[in-house]
């Protein structure tokens, strides 16, 4: 869709058109049905978490007030919606067996088991930088317009984060031998 039809429908859909916002829906739905995955690595849970950021972005278009960042406010609502479930499914035990996913070339299962395991054990803004960086392939700039924070501080929260990553990883390492 290019953008000035898109401009079009996210201001006809902030002033109360429904058809409109299904359109865009429709233009991000596998979008957010990837980012949701990359949180919870649950089909299930993705989907949940998609329809609840899709209710909740509904319910709250009108107080949009830059139709050209759509996209980054829909995916502050889901990035929301898809921890939501990852607690939910924590507090169910049910996350640990979904994070493993098809092994890709060159790395291992058990690497990539490690590898979400810890993703999972850094804070929640650390996880963040680095699952919409390396896993939704968002820009330092598209990051910190996503999380409402300063490119600087983004990029800080990547270094620590891969810092974090490689201690954990190490330790899991050294405790496994």
């Amino acid at each position: 869709m290019d953008e000035r039809r898109q401009l079009k429908l996210v201001k006809k859909a902030v002033n109360g058109n429904p058809d409109a916002y299904g359109e865009l829906i429709k233009e991000y739905q596998d979008y957010m049905y990837r980012t949701a995955y990359l949180y919870v690595r649950n089909e299930e849970a993705a989907l949940d978490a998609v329809g609840t950021a899709i209710l909740k972005a509904y319910q709250q278009i009108h107080t949009l007030k830059h139709p050209e960042y759509f996209k980054t406010w829909i995916t502050r609502i889901l990035i929301r919606a898809a921890y939501d479930e990852q607690k939910r499914l924590m507090c169910r035990g049910e996350l640990k067996e979904h994070l493993v996913k098809e092994s890709q070339e060159g790395v291992s299962l058990e690497e990539k088991y490690d590898i979400n395991m810890a993703v999972t054990q850094l804070s929640e803004k650390y996880r963040t930088v680095i699952i919409l960086k390396y896993f939704g392939e968002f820009s330092v700039k598209e990051i910190a317009d996503i999380m409402n924070t300063p490119e600087g501080s983004v990029k800080a929260y990547l270094s620590r984060a891969r810092d974090e990553l490689k201690k954990i990883l190490k330790e899991d390492y050294i405790y496994a031998n």
